[in-house]
């Protein structure tokens, strides 16, 4: 009785699983294509001319790009947005001395307790402290923000999709919609009500085409670099990418290298299993059919 009832449940659960599927299939055949602006206009990411040093399975990464990608985060995006996952200390990965580290964090003030009257204050960071959010709280966020709070940018390049060819076509991206067009069709031709409101920006790698960050990146040498290297627009979008996929994956390159060998090791163990079991069954032959 019970494999009868349990061979019915399964049917049922198998015959509403396939009504769903039929009923989704149809839905996505028969449903008219969407028309509006930001599904016509909307970009795919792309990242810059060459990819990032850290694609495909070999990739690595560029140290001297994620310390340029840091001084970009610092002197621009900062006053805007936080980095909380991220302790100052993380930074000897970039190749900084204990000492830089421990400067470097003493330039930021980090919330702290008065210790003579337990009351709130600020400071000087130190290298076991977090990176600080440049507001206090998300009221203090949204109001300094046309009401948008500032993500938080730690994770940022996971929590999109091909994230650091996201971030660097959004910081490249931003265009007048007057003069915006996508495969030869112009936007305001197709779409002559659409606007961008006050205290948006238009951009069409963005979901709905207006948000409300305006243009970060807006003129060469925006931020000297130590090395040299000439700060475009587009560089100092890549290098920020780039460290911003650090934040996110800091141990990205290593896990890589560990599967190329744990692909190595179970190679080789696929061939030692094969001749250990020819080895092991050698002797023994078939029986012959009657």
């Amino acid at each position: 009785m019970i494999r009868i009832i349990a061979a019915l449940a399964g049917l049922v659960f198998a015959g509403v699983a396939l009504l769903a599927f039929f009923n989704g299939a149809y839905t996505a055949l028969t449903e008219e294509p969407q028309h509006s602006a930001d599904h016509e206009f909307h970009l795919e990411a792309h990242g810059p001319k060459g990819g990032f040093s850290f694609d495909g399975p070999t990739g690595n990464w560029d140290i001297a790009q994620l310390q340029r990608g840091l001084k970009v985060y610092s002197e621009v995006c900062s006053a805007c947005h936080s980095l909380k996952f991220v302790a100052f200390r993380d930074l000897e990965e970039l190749g900084y001395s204990e000492a830089q580290v421990k400067a470097f964090a003493a330039t930021k003030q980090v919330p702290g307790i008065d210790p003579n009257t337990g009351e709130a204050t600020t400071r000087p960071g130190e290298p076991t402290d977090y990176f600080p959010s440049p507001y206090p709280n998300a009221v203090a966020a949204a109001a300094a923000n046309n009401n948008a709070i500032p993500p938080d940018l730690s994770l940022m390049t996971k929590a999109r999709h091909h994230g650091s060819d996201y971030v660097y076509s959004l910081l490249t991206g931003f265009t007048d919609p007057a003069t915006f067009e996508k495969d030869g069709k112009r936007l305001m031709e197709e779409f002559p009500d659409f606007t961008t409101p006050d205290g948006l920006y238009f951009n069409p790698y963005f979901g709905n085409l207006n948000l409300a960050m305006s243009p970060p990146l807006v003129a060469e040498g925006q931020v000297t670099f130590d090395d040299g290297t000439k700060a475009t627009v587009p560089q100092m979008a890549e290098d920020v990418a780039a460290f911003l996929t650090w934040t996110a994956e800091p141990k990205l390159v290593e896990r890589r290298q560990t599967g190329w060998g744990v692909l190595v090791f179970l190679l080789f163990a696929t061939v030692l299993a094969y001749f250990a079991k020819k080895q092991i069954w050698a002797g023994v032959k078939p029986k012959k059919k009657a």
